[in-house]
């Protein structure tokens, strides 16, 4: 079936919605999602998003760009930081201004509270930066965007998996996309296509990312000749739930919870002494592994997060949705006992490399892809470099999302339809009719979960060049696997099955791009740890790196770090 539209948004979290908003105004515009989209990821996000507002202590969007810079680890663009921390204020208004039930201070102000690596002069204390609905603060963001759509007339195909991109002569022109209800293609035509697909956390086999988040977009558009930047930096969220992986918000630290060992010592006085448990989540993470490597860990698997002394009125009124999640799925009442935690795999600070405008950048010269747009998680501006600080994600989604949509108006209202190659779906139909042909003696949920269990012994918090080399060659391994899997169902309709190995397929793909990458940069810096080289290299190693998938493998180029501001210096907390 063929549909046509001006712009074309892929994915329906918080950068899509706000992208289609904004471009909904100008142009004809349809949403494409996977999912429903009030289940979309950004519903996860719990604790804030940033800006500084100083409604409850003097704050400024340079000690916000600061702190961002100095948490990425100096690896972010400077100039995309500085324009996203001044956009903050007046962005948070606006979601204000769109129904967004923010929490209060006596006085009516948007309440704020303080989150890692967010301080106050420059690094001399914390500081309340984080604007917060409770701790549903993605969920409130995602229905309140969504309502947003609806009044704006945007088009939502619901459960329209997007398995391809289509390009003629240079220029992106379309999408085709699988009807997960009938299993038929669909063929999107555009003047203008964006991808906000989200992150890929379902690579690891401890994850707060939902099953839905597998690179899709990513895979896609690194298939189609689009490196990927900085895929070494993925960030662990040093507080999942154990065992299960389900995000415990930074929120509860912000509110004053704190991290304890089996010793019930205060070990974060060890490794931050000055802001202690809020210190960067990269720094937090490794310090939990430390404890628990050197026999410090609760059972030798985790460790405690304590609210206990919070209070049961402040745990209820502030953090309400993470005692239903701890007494839901553990029968742990955060209110008498503390949280047993552990880092999980939560975010992709690499992705489909951009510039602040959210047009998509096919070299390390700043060329663009015509057309083509990215936003949201999947997207690398870069403002979060090698490590991003707890807040700035939904920042981003909505600083970002909105740019790109006005982008793709302005883009669209400037061009015409550039004509679509002659069957624009003959490769993607190809693709899955070899996938349901297949008659090996493989099952894709082994292979799946072999790749997630040994990326997360190989290629998570701490990694070293042994283990790096022995993962890319199991990876390689079972992607030769992958031809044989075979599927149980060969229908059509809800093929649920077709659609996981499918999106297999593209895990596959970016776990390989990310170990070759994480072997590539030998040096440690955020989120990216090598015990080989424990020490941060700006010599040699101040600077992007960007992946192609080639026929001989991941071939890995560069791109400069933009730096105006703040030279890079020694990371204290």
């Amino acid at each position: 079936m063929y549909h046509q539209y001006d712009a074309i948004i892929v994915g329906a979290g918080g950068a899509g919605l706000m992208a289609a908003l904004y471009a909904s105004k100008g142009v004809k515009t349809a949403v494409l999602s996977k999912l429903y989209p009030t289940r979309s990821h950004t519903g996860a996000a719990q604790g804030g998003i940033n800006a500084s507002l100083a409604n409850l202590e003097e704050d400024h969007w340079e000690w916000h760009m600061f702190d961002t810079t100095k948490g990425s680890d100096y690896l972010g663009d400077q100039e995309a930081i500085e324009a996203m921390c001044r956009a903050a204020p007046e962005l948070v208004y606006e979601m204000e201004h769109m129904g967004l039930p923010f929490d209060r201070t006596p006085e009516g102000l948007i309440m704020q509270r303080p989150f890692g690596g967010h301080t106050r002069n420059y690094g001399e204390a914390p500081v309340k930066r984080a604007c917060h609905s409770a701790d549903r603060t993605g969920h409130m963001i995602l229905q309140t965007l969504y309502q947003q759509c609806i009044k704006q007339g945007v088009t939502f195909f619901d459960e329209f998996q997007v398995v391809d991109l289509i390009e003629n002569d240079g220029v992106v022109n379309g999408v085709v996309a699988y009807e997960i209800a009938t299993g038929k293609l669909h063929t999107f035509h555009g003047k203008s296509v964006l991808f906000a697909t989200g992150g890929y956390g379902r690579v690891w086999s401890f994850t707060s990312n939902a099953h839905a988040l597998t690179g899709d977009g990513l895979a896609i558009a690194n298939r189609h000749g689009i490196p990927l930047q900085d895929m070494e930096f993925f960030q662990f969220h040093p507080t999942g739930l154990y065992p299960l992986g389900i995000l415990i918000t930074e929120a509860v630290r912000g509110e004053g919870g704190i991290l304890r060992n089996s010793e019930g010592e205060r070990f974060m006085e060890r490794y931050a002494p000055t802001i202690k448990d809020l210190a960067p989540r990269d720094m937090v993470s490794r310090s939990i592994y430390l404890e628990i490597q050197e026999g410090r860990g609760i059972d030798g698997k985790y460790v405690y997060l304590d609210a206990t002394h919070l209070g049961r009125e402040k745990i209820e009124e502030k953090l309400p949705e993470i005692a239903d999640f701890c007494r839901t799925y553990i029968g742990v009442d955060p209110v008498v006992d503390p949280m047993p935690v552990h880092p999980t795999a939560h975010y992709a600070m690499g992705g489909i490399p951009t510039n602040i405008l959210g047009e998509v950048l096919r070299d390390g010269d700043g060329n663009i892809v015509p057309g083509f747009y990215a936003a949201g998680e999947c997207a690398c501006v870069s403002v979060h470099g090698a490590n991003r600080l707890g807040c700035n994600s939904l920042l981003d989604i909505i600083v970002f999302g909105k740019w790109a949509g006005q982008q793709m108006a302005q883009f669209s209202q400037e061009n015409d339809f550039v004509p679509l190659p002659s069957e624009p779906d003959g490769p993607t139909r190809a693709a899955l009719d070899v996938l349901r042909a297949a008659t090996g003696d493989e099952h894709a949920g082994k292979i799946r979960s072999e790749m997630q269990h040994t990326m997360m012994e190989k290629v998570s918090v701490f990694r070293e060049e042994p283990g790096i080399q022995q993962e890319i060659q199991l990876l390689r391994e079972l992607q030769d696997r992958y031809n044989r899997v075979q599927l149980a169902d060969q229908g059509e309709t809800f093929n649920t099955e077709l659609l996981e190995a499918w999106e297999l397929g593209c895990l596959l793909d970016l776990a390989e791009v990310t170990a070759a990458c994480a072997l590539n940069r030998t040096e440690s810096r955020g989120a990216h740890s090598r015990e080989d080289y424990p020490t941060r290299d700006d010599v040699n190693w101040l600077k992007h790196s960007l992946a192609y998938q080639t026929d001989s493998g991941v071939d890995i180029q560069y791109r400069p770090v933009s730096i105006t501001r703040f030279q890079p210096k020694e990371r204290k907390y």
